[in-house]
């Protein structure tokens, strides 16, 4: 399992985690795309617009390995701001292929794309 460093750990001043530390000896867990409903917590919205900013920061458009990045939270973006990058795409798989829509991404989290 690829070992993102730099990448943060987790939501800073909570327990919402974006990395894994270790892999799992019985495999990675499978991701699957979370449904976003429109009465999630602020602070679920707020780990969902900081993981995505801190994924384009650290690949912006191009196409990266899943590694350690968290199953759960990889979900809230999976097949919207986040899709395979390679066809067949194995959701089980430590080693997945994935990419950020940009276009989607802008769409969803204007507030990331600010700056540029």
């Amino acid at each position: 399992m690829l070992k993102h460093r730099g990448f943060p750990g987790r939501l800073p001043g909570t327990d919402l985690q974006f990395t894994i530390r270790r892999a799992d000896p019985k495999g990675a867990t499978p991701l699957r795309a979370r449904e976003r409903y429109a009465d999630r917590r602020p602070l679920d919205r707020a780990a969902d617009r900081e993981f995505l900013a801190a994924l384009w920061e650290h690949f912006g458009e191009a196409p990266f390995v899943r590694g350690n990045l968290d199953a759960g939270r990889l979900g809230w973006l999976l097949k919207r701001e986040v899709v395979p990058a390679e066809e067949p795409f194995d959701a089980a798989s430590y080693e997945a292929m994935l990419r950020i829509d940009a276009e989607r991404a802008r769409q969803s989290f204007p507030e990331v794309f600010e700056n540029e």
